[in-house]
């Protein structure tokens, strides 16, 4: 499969599409079909998170933020910023400012540690558990709908490949890095 043709569907017009196509023109002999996946992936991240998620930003909160209210939630216990770095593929810089944020919001409460007093434990307050609890079933409509230009089945294959795709490269991750 090329950039030209998409399995049957006709010729795509994608900005991944033409990229490759003038890849093509100045290298003809060049395999380009990893560029067509990782490009498109790549590009379709992007206009997601310039889409800001439109229940979010109602609710005053950025896409990093409200996955670490939803790590919160989802785990049920408190977590050190450290476990909600690793839960959020977030770096421990980032997740100090988002949590100084929330934290002023009255989202998140800190509790030191009794035995040891550089560990801080967080918790979603009720505020932040109703926050998160209130929004999710409208971000998950709002995500229906971004996704509603294919069907269930495209949905469940995509789903499928590109859980395939992660799991291998969470797998190789150390392995792929120079």
């Amino acid at each position: 499969m090329t950039a030209e043709t998409s399995g049957g569907d006709g010729p795509r017009t994608d900005t991944v599409a033409a990229v490759v196509r003038q890849w093509q023109a100045v290298h003809p002999g060049l395999d380009t079909g990893p560029m067509e996946i990782i490009g498109r992936i790549n590009r379709s991240a992007a206009l997601l998170q310039q889409a800001e998620d439109a229940p979010l930003r109602r609710a005053g909160l950025s896409r990093p933020e409200f996955d670490l209210l939803g790590a919160l939630r989802r785990t049920g216990h408190e977590l050190t910023p450290g476990d909600l770095a690793r839960e959020t593929f977030s770096s421990g810089a980032a997740v100090t400012k988002r949590l100084k944020q929330l934290t002023e919001r009255g989202l998140v409460e800190r509790r030191g540690d009794t035995r040891d007093r550089r560990v801080v434990h967080l918790r979603l307050t009720d505020a932040g558990r109703d926050l998160v609890d209130g929004i999710l079933p409208e971000q998950l409509a709002y995500e229906t709908a971004v996704l509603s230009v294919l069907d269930r089945e495209k949905q469940g294959e995509l789903a499928s490949l590109l859980g395939e795709l992660l799991t291998r490269l969470e797998g190789r991750l150390g392995a792929l890095r120079v």
